[in-house]
């Protein structure tokens, strides 16, 4: 399988089926740091990234725009004084895709390139 950086999404249909506890497990350890958690019941990957300051946390967040809209698929983003809160999951399903893992994955690797 290439890196899930390197592979592009494609809307996610509303009959797609949500990733089993075992794909879950074998995508987990390719995007290191990433947890899965349970929010209103919906299963989404989240991972909390660290900066120096407002400043630097905003501009990351800045940069996972463009990447949400290039892709189709949109994260929940809490931004704080020295942190980002990411979370994606799939919102037409209500739980996890591949592209939630595509799109933590170049997540991780905007982080990498600051």
């Amino acid at each position: 399988m290439s890196q899930l950086s390197d592979l592009q999404c494609q809307a996610t249909p509303s009959d797609a089926q949500m990733l089993d506890p075992e794909q879950i497990a074998e995508l987990l350890p390719q995007v290191p740091g990433w947890s899965t958690v349970n929010h209103g019941q919906i299963l989404q990957l989240e991972k909390t990234f660290s900066f120096n300051n407002f400043v630097e946390a905003i501009a990351f967040a800045n940069q996972i725009s463009p990447i949400a809209e290039a892709n189709d698929h949109h994260p929940a983003l809490l931004v704080q004084y020295g942190s980002v809160k990411i979370n994606w999951w799939s919102h037409s399903i209500g739980g996890l895709h591949l592209n939630d893992f595509v799109l933590a994955a170049k997540t991780d690797k905007a982080y990498s390139s600051l």
